[in-house]
């Protein structure tokens, strides 16, 4: 089975500084129907207006992944970590036994366009760590390339949790299919432009969630930025 989560159902919240739309619910938003897919619970499509951002704030058990669409993000956490994410990066935070930290646009003109990942861990109670690592254009244009892992694999960021995250850039004739496992969940959410995922024309914000289906087919796709995931059943 194979269900469409359109950009337009999701939850949406503008907040003069914080234009949000969230695929699960989240914060004030609740849809029982869409709390998490597998351990995959959060995903929020920020845009965050120039030099405001998300004040200190604490999280625990949970594998948080940023992955920015334009724009630089800020970073800074109670490790001591202060990074600026860019277009290309993915950002990996295990916040396990308990972190604080903040998030804000870098750029001083400008918004700042990003997606905010949660995963729900395998194990409660790890330590806390961070990962940031850059994948080109070149790795991802006409095939997914894996960005998070449970083990690090091809140089993608590590996740406490039987979970993969891929990514591909695609537009014109270029086509990927992915072989869902068996007995597996997974979920497709198109970051930008619009693309042919299983004969359905998707744009951005749009989603697929697979259950009992073979396998993920992506086709004609113009300016799309696309995020596949591979997810264990809870």
């Amino acid at each position: 089975m194979i269900t469409l989560r359109a950009a337009e159902k999701r939850g949406h919240g503008m907040h003069g500084w914080l234009d949000t739309w969230h695929s699960f619910s989240f914060a004030g938003y609740y849809d029982p129907a869409h709390i998490h897919w597998g351990p995959l619970r959060v995903i929020n499509e920020d845009r965050v207006q120039p030099g405001r951002g998300f004040g200190t704030h604490g999280h625990d058990n949970m594998e948080i992944i940023s992955y920015v669409l334009a724009g630089a993000l800020g970073h800074k956490d109670s490790m001591g970590t202060q990074s600026r994410i860019v277009p290309g990066e993915v950002q990996r935070m295990s916040a396990g036994t308990g972190i604080t930290h903040s998030e804000f646009n870098y750029e001083e003109h400008g918004l700042t366009h990003f997606l905010q990942i949660w995963i729900i861990p395998s194990q409660r109670g790890l330590p806390p760590s961070y990962e940031q690592t850059a994948f080109s254009e070149a790795e991802k244009r006409g095939r997914l390339r894996l960005v998070a892992s449970p083990d690090g694999r091809d140089g993608s960021v590590t996740i406490h949790q039987d979970a993969y995250m891929f990514s591909g850039l695609f537009d014109g004739n270029e086509q990927v299919e992915y072989q869902i496992p068996a007995g597996r969940l997974g979920y497709v959410h198109v970051a930008r432009g619009e693309a042919e995922v299983n004969g359905r024309t998707l744009r951005a914000g749009d989603a697929l969630l697979y259950e009992d289906e073979p396998e993920v087919a992506i086709a004609n796709g113009d300016e799309s930025e696309i995020l596949v995931f591979d997810l264990p059943r809870m």
